[in-house]
């Protein structure tokens, strides 16, 4: 039903299902927020009203209402930046501020809080309340996110994503009033999506840019790096470039001007995990056993199968992610062929993740004695690192990769986008069993709830019932569906980030409501990048082709399982 309201002296017609916010917002009236939470990607509306920045005035009413919960009503006058609702949202953040550390100039949130923008947009030039500041207090979460409390300004924005999208319930609220502190649990996955949704320091990822700094400059290491596929088409945002902008060639140049000896492509071990896979694949399909097989590139999903449903664990992918496959060869093969001492190497790994932080340090990925990947750095780290150098990704020259770990097929870099490694797998199993791989299946889907997509194909005269989860809610929802017997799935993908990599925690943060828009940009870069490739199945990649002939011997073989495949443990009880 359509009601008539009237905001800031103008009027309109709106549906009386929509909030006051949701109309001002329709008609491009802007109402500052900090708590209120709408992320289309994921659909999830999170307005608990509990921080009061966006009051508004109402005539005919004595008290301020938040806008992001009260429903427009037909006849109704509305205010949003009357003298009165000005002052009253000043002093509501002045009170945030009264207690929050002042320290923005040496945060690693400074000029990308929300909070300091309020501050900005609402013209706070000191705090008219005295109080007692939070002190810093810093802990590292499985070793990939740091959570700082005195910086929490009690939104549960990280609640809502932890608890509705990704059914993790690791983070939540105890105790109450001013003794209220947003605390975790064992549970985390490291996925990283409450650090996407935290408006200030409260929630970061963990920092390993200066470590790396320190190898690249020590004169003690051979520094090789890996790039994933998602990070070329965010990394431009971070210079003022639109998303999806393919980078490629500009990261690989940056990547050398910092100080890395070779610049190489985690696409080459996704190419490289295909093989494996879509082996192991048709091994398990010849067999009727431990189907469906699930892929294992997220480390954010294994660790939520483990965490979750110990007792699936023979159905993921024994194969190690493209990262960790990618690193094992480099301290083997390419050590050997560079005459580099393995232990001398440091591979260091340029993610879209927050989850890769941990991966690197799990003891089934570990290799004579040494951790295989050095360090993994997000997107932001790197976009931090090259203005500390001084890099403005604008003006660099292009480069290419180093070879042989820097040839790649198109189906290598939509490992990317949720929906990427199956159709990758399904491209290269079309070829082995029939000279083709299927182009009749609908792949470019929406985005909308990260989704849960299906699709029968036929691969070699075999009908493959085949299953696309994204986001960890979702997930839930195939492995129960799984587990009750209800779906037949022969594979099935699942990524942990609404969306995929391109949505990963350690992507750029899209600060803005156009965040639905922002990754279908970045999901189209990557298509665009697939397309234009004259390679677009694994198995042509002449450079894994060389590698299985001169080292490894086939895919499946004893030395590929050695280096290349992994193992699982119940972390239930962790």
């Amino acid at each position: 039903m359509l009601v008539h309201i009237t905001i800031n002296g103008i009027e309109y017609e709106e549906d009386s299902s929509s909030t006051i916010l949701e109309a001002a917002r329709d008609h491009g009236i802007k109402i500052p927020t900090l708590c209120f939470l709408k992320r289309d990607d994921c659909m999830l509306e999170y307005k608990p009203a509990s921080c009061r920045v966006c009051i508004v005035e109402i005539e005919g009413r004595r008290n301020l209402v938040p806008a992001c919960a009260t429903k427009v009503e037909d006849g109704m006058v509305i205010h949003t930046n009357s003298l009165r609702v000005r002052a009253e949202r000043k002093a509501i953040v002045e009170l945030l501020l009264s207690n929050h550390p002042n320290d923005c100039l040496k945060c690693d949130k400074n000029r990308k809080c929300s909070l300091q923008d309020l501050a900005d947009e609402l013209g706070i030039q000191r705090v008219n309340f005295d109080g007692p500041l939070s002190q810093e207090n810093k802990e590292i979460v499985k070793g990939s996110l740091v959570r700082n409390p005195s910086k929490c300004v009690l939104c549960n924005r990280c609640v809502a994503m932890c608890s509705e999208v990704q059914t993790i319930g690791a983070i939540s609220a105890s105790q109450r009033g001013f003794r209220t502190i947003i605390s975790d649990s064992y549970k985390c996955v490291n996925c990283g999506q409450c650090v996407q949704v935290c408006p200030t320091g409260a929630l970061l990822q963990l920092d390993n840019s200066r470590e790396v700094d320190k190898i690249l400059n020590d004169g003690e290491h051979y520094c090789v790096v890996q790039t994933a596929p998602a990070v070329r088409v965010a990394l431009g945002e971070g210079f003022g470039l639109e998303p999806g902008v393919d980078v490629t060639k500009k990261m690989v140049t940056a990547l050398r001007m910092i100080g890395f000896k070779k610049v190489f492509d985690t696409n080459f071990t996704a190419d490289l995990t295909i093989m494996e896979e879509a082996t192991e694949l048709l091994e398990r399909l010849k067999d009727q056993k431990n189907l469906p097989l699930i892929t294992s590139c997220c480390p954010g999903w294994i660790k939520f199968i483990e965490t979750q449903y110990p007792e699936m664990l023979n159905l993921p992918s024994s194969c190690k992610s493209p990262q960790e496959m990618f690193s094992a060869i480099s301290k083997t093969y390419l050590a050997e062929k560079l005459g580099v001492d393995p232990k001398k190497m440091a591979v260091v790994s340029l993610m879209p993740c927050v989850a890769k932080k941990q991966e690197v340090k799990r003891e089934e990925e570990k290799w004579a004695d040494f951790q295989p990947t050095d360090y993994s750095l997000s997107t932001k780290e790197f976009i931090a690192m090259l203005r500390r150098y001084g890099i403005d990704l604008n003006t660099v020259p292009d480069g290419e990769y180093d070879t042989p770990l820097g040839t790649s097929t198109g189906a290598a870099d939509i490992f990317a986008n949720t929906g990427g490694v199956m159709e990758a797998a399904v491209r290269t199993a079309g070829m082995w069993l029939e000279g083709d791989y299927p182009k009749n299946i609908n792949w470019d889907t929406q985005f909308a709830g990260g989704g849960i997509r299906e699709a029968t194909v036929t691969v070699g005269g075999t009908e493959l019932n085949l299953c696309i989860a994204s986001g960890l809610g979702n997930a839930r929802k195939v492995m129960e569906d799984i587990k009750a017997g209800k779906k037949n799935y022969h594979f099935v993908e699942i990524m942990a980030c609404p969306g995929g990599c391109i949505n990963g925690g350690g992507q750029p943060t899209v600060r803005s409501i156009k965040q639905l828009e922002t990754l279908q940009m970045r999901r189209k870069g990557i298509q665009d990048i697939d397309k234009g490739k004259t390679l677009r199945v694994s198995c042509d990649n002449p450079e894994v082709q060389a590698l299985y002939k001169e080292y490894l011997e086939k895919p499946g073989s004893e030395l590929a399982h050695k280096l290349l495949h992994t193992s699982y443990h119940d972390s239930s009880e962790e």
